[in-house]
């Protein structure tokens, strides 16, 4: 990463870039990809919706159901994964073979931005056409041999970083959408699910989180933000409702402690539903199906058609 790659910082080792060496990063991510059978791209309209703690979480669900597991931290200027699974600090290497992503604790391999950073606090400062091929690195020169799912932790929005794994993982499963109660919340993950159909990808789901919080002292079910938005945005879009997470002072705990919350809690209430969720994909992958049916729900004719501009 970084040798003239991107026009910012530069965060380390090349990663199997070699000067001169004429290649197309995009077309390797895309034959790398195909050799991982399950691909899922989680994603949220808008930050501060948890959408990190969900992707580790279902990560983590599936490794505990005897799944070979990646996470690709491609939220590239807000790294998180590696703090919420306890490799925070530690450094990804490279190698002939390309980048090594780091085994985190409970068998789940992590390749993040944050593991070539010399400080924690040391901001990534890139424009579009940088970040796109550090995301080709991430995908197309890591050694992801043996992972049979790989979860994509992408940035807020439909921006560069969405749109480069989206074209780099033309094959993926699908998405699975975060979302809070609140209507601002709702408007943007709409955006999520016309972004999901304009690049054809099936939209796996959406997750409503903070979805009410039980006291623990006397069992008062309090609202903070509202409740049943995200199903109801479901049933609007014509897309599935993969489940409602409360927030529970156990997965609070957990995000900070790098012990994700169905390995630390199993039985606590959101981590039932992380668990009920990651097995629901697991049966699509049975099933062969993949959630809703790409246009389901959908006029046929509006913004969700209309094309991307820079798509191959």
């Amino acid at each position: 990463m970084g040798c003239g790659c991107g026009d910012g910082q530069d965060t380390g080792g090349c990663g199997g870039h070699e000067h001169g060496q004429t290649f197309q990063p995009d077309d390797m991510a895309r034959a790398a990809m195909r050799r991982i059978p399950h691909k899922i791209l989680v994603m949220s309209g808008k930050g501060g919706v948890g959408k990190t703690t969900v992707a580790v979480n279902l990560a983590y669900a599936l490794a505990a159901a005897g799944h070979k597991v990646g996470i690709v931290d491609a939220d590239l200027h807000g790294p998180d994964v590696p703090l919420m699974t306890g490799v925070e600090g530690l450094r990804a290497q490279a190698s002939d073979e390309g980048l090594i992503p780091i085994d985190a604790p409970g068998g789940v391999r992590i390749l993040s931005v944050s593991s070539f950073l010399a400080s924690p606090d040391a901001p990534v400062i890139w424009r579009g056409p940088a970040k796109a091929g550090v995301i080709a690195q991430f995908l197309g020169l890591a050694d992801w041999k043996g992972t049979d799912v790989l979860i994509v932790d992408c940035p807020p929005g439909t921006g560069d970083e969405p749109l480069s794994v989206a074209q780099m993982i033309p094959d993926a499963d699908g998405v699975v959408i975060v979302t809070s109660p609140q209507g601002v919340s709702l408007l943007d993950s709409r955006k999520c699910v016309g972004f999901a159909r304009q690049m054809d990808l099936p939209v796996l789901g959406i997750v409503e989180n903070f979805s009410g919080f039980e006291c623990p002292g006397c069992g008062r079910r309090i609202d903070l933000f509202k409740r049943g938005g995200g199903r109801q945005a479901a049933t609007d879009l014509g897309v599935r409702f993969l489940g409602s997470i409360p927030i529970t002072e156990a997965m609070v705990e957990a995000g900070d402690s790098g012990r994700p919350l169905v390995v630390s809690t199993p039985d606590d209430p959101a981590s039932l539903v992380l668990t009920a969720m990651a097995q629901e994909l697991v049966a699509d992958w049975v099933s062969g199906s993949v959630g809703a049916p790409i246009g389901e729900g959908c006029c046929g004719s509006c913004a969700c058609h209309e094309p991307v501009p820079g798509q191959d």
